[in-house]
């Protein structure tokens, strides 16, 4: 972005602003004073710790001017200051007005699972013929939506978003800020189903991100989910579904996996091998999601074809890394439910390998009452014939490893507690040889990223 003060001032309601301002130029907004860089606007929202406590820190490391909570004493007077009612909520009014002065198209992406996957395919493809901004990391929230947004630069062309949610309301709100030209449901899963209680009940606020759609706007889904299907009635905007089945308008066939990559065919264009660097079915269908959106903006089928082959994928998710023994380890630390868990378990089975293979699985959080039921329930996906050993970490995979009982030796089922975890780390090393292979999933809360980082270093 680049705006100067005053138009932010205005932009804002705030008239009365000093002359002096029309000089200073805000290049970007950050909201935490470490990661301030020079012509920053500094965004004080409260949390854990409130952001004015840092307004100083962030002055020093290069923020040009700051927001300021009218009901917060000590108004700075010594730089720039915009007292508002809410820097959240201003925040956010300044991302709805810059969007409408840069108006780019809107691709916003919701699912349980997949929609940051979904999101970096997506945009790699569109960046064939446009440019584009997506959001970084998993800024997908109330924050990190109008901080995508304001990171456009006035060439952008199409912005890439996701969108994350918790509660109701919460992808209605955030779609309406955005106003999207299209949305994308990549599928309903478990996530969050503390919140929620039902399946039905996550469809219903997932659906919320048609809320802020266009009239003349793109609805891309998962045909293969019913409830989606169901609810899709609910929509008036034109519809255009992504699965595996005759049934959806784009769908794939001949797909063939590897432990580094999956290939596949579509419907669209036959005879046409497409691949993607990352292992699993499910990961072809948060491919045929950006495929759709690719069509939806006439991106030329052999740009899409080398865009997703070589597509660069967020630190984190699904990706084969290397350990200080030689071994493979599939790592995918940064979140788990269980049909993620099960549709990762279910490729991560159907590798080949010289050795042997072995998952770590950890916690999945946010599920409720029926959280030990949901653990147990990747018994099924996992085989001593093709599954070794079992190392499990958490109170929630207690249950697991009861169930497991049933089907594997008692010395090939380990279960620890989170405090455990330096005792995992050594009872690891000491049994991974170069060619085995090794999963590693888990909820972000039980940090499996510090057994990944162990393994890798040593």
């Amino acid at each position: 972005m680049k705006m100067q003060l005053t138009e932010i001032a205005n932009a804002l309601g705030i008239d009365d602003v000093p002359e002096s301002w029309q000089e200073i130029t805000i290049a970007n907004v950050e909201f935490d004073s470490r990661k301030v860089r020079p012509n920053s606007l500094f965004i004080p929202l409260v949390g854990e710790r409130d952001g004015h406590d840092f307004v100083e820190n962030a002055m020093q490391n290069g923020a040009v001017a700051t927001l300021w909570a009218k009901n917060h004493p000590n108004v700075p007077a010594n730089y720039p200051t915009l007292v508002v009612d809410d820097p959240l909520a201003a925040l956010q009014k300044l991302a709805v007005y810059y969007l409408s002065k840069i108006n780019p198209k809107v691709v916003a992406i919701t699912g349980s699972n997949g929609k940051t996957t979904t999101k970096d395919m997506t945009a790699a493809l569109l960046e064939t013929q446009y440019n584009v901004v997506k959001t970084e990391a998993n800024f997908n929230n109330e924050i990190g939506v109008p901080v995508t947004l304001l990171n456009m630069n006035a060439n952008t062309e199409v912005v890439v978003v996701e969108m994350g949610m918790d509660r109701p309301g919460q992808l209605d709100f955030l779609s309406k800020m955005a106003q999207p030209d299209t949305v994308v449901i990549t599928m309903i899963g478990e996530a969050h189903i503390e919140f929620f209680d039902t399946r039905d009940k996550i469809a219903d606020a997932k659906l919320e991100i048609t809320d802020g759609l266009k009239e003349d706007g793109l609805f891309i889904y998962n045909g293969d989910e019913p409830l989606l299907r169901e609810r899709s009635k609910q929509v008036e905007q034109d519809q255009y579904t992504f699965g595996g089945n005759a049934a959806d308008d784009l769908f794939a066939s001949n797909i063939q996996m590897f432990r580094d990559h999956t290939t596949f065919e579509i419907n669209l264009v036959p005879n046409q091998q497409f691949e993607i660097p990352m292992l699993g079915k499910y990961n072809v269908m948060n491919a045929l999601a950006a495929i759709a959106v690719a069509k939806a903006y006439h991106i030329d089928p052999a740009k899409t074809v080398t865009a997703l082959k070589d597509f660069q994928l967020t630190h984190n998710r699904t990706e084969w890394v290397s350990g200080t023994a030689g071994e493979a380890i599939l790592s995918d630390v940064y979140n788990s439910n269980p049909t993620a868990a099960k549709e990762v378990l279910q490729s991560f089975s159907q590798t080949q390998t010289k050795g042997e293979r072995m998952v770590v699985l950890g916690d999945m959080l946010e599920l409720g009452e029926k959280s030990d039921l949901m653990h147990m329930s990747l018994s099924d996906y996992l085989d001593p014939q093709l599954i070794s050993e079992v190392y499990l970490v958490g109170t929630h995979m207690k249950a697991l490893a009861k169930q497991l009982a049933t089907k594997y030796e008692a010395n090939q089922v380990h279960w620890y507690s989170v405090a455990q975890e330096d005792q995992l780390i050594t009872d690891l090393k000491q049994k991974l040889t170069s060619d085995d292979e090794i999963l590693i999933k888990g909820s972000h809360g039980i940090h499996l990223e510090k057994v990944l980082t162990a393994l890798q270093n040593a």
